[in-house]
């Protein structure tokens, strides 16, 4: 799998690491399930899903990917200073 860092162009997978999904955390004080169901519970959508990467063995950054988990098409990919992908 390749991954078009913003800064750095398209370089092979293990120079990131993967983070996860890009999800909105509970607010503060939020009841303990809901931080149970944050944590803990993931559904694992097939299609595009946006997630966070760290350029570990590159640049340093922390980018934004759009990515089909399907068949791993990186859809869009932009620093995570700007907020979203593309």
């Amino acid at each position: 799998m390749r991954i078009t860092c913003p800064l750095c162009g398209e370089r092979d997978r293990r120079e990131f690491y993967y983070r996860g999904a890009v999800l909105e955390a509970p607010e503060e004080g939020a009841p303990l399930e809901v931080w149970h169901a944050h944590v803990h519970l993931r559904l694992n959508p097939a299609g595009p899903l946006e997630e966070w990467w760290y350029h570990q063995h590159g640049c340093g950054s922390w980018i934004r990917v759009q990515r089909d988990t399907s068949n791993h098409e990186m859809l869009a990919a932009a620093p995570a200073a700007t907020g979203e992908a593309g």
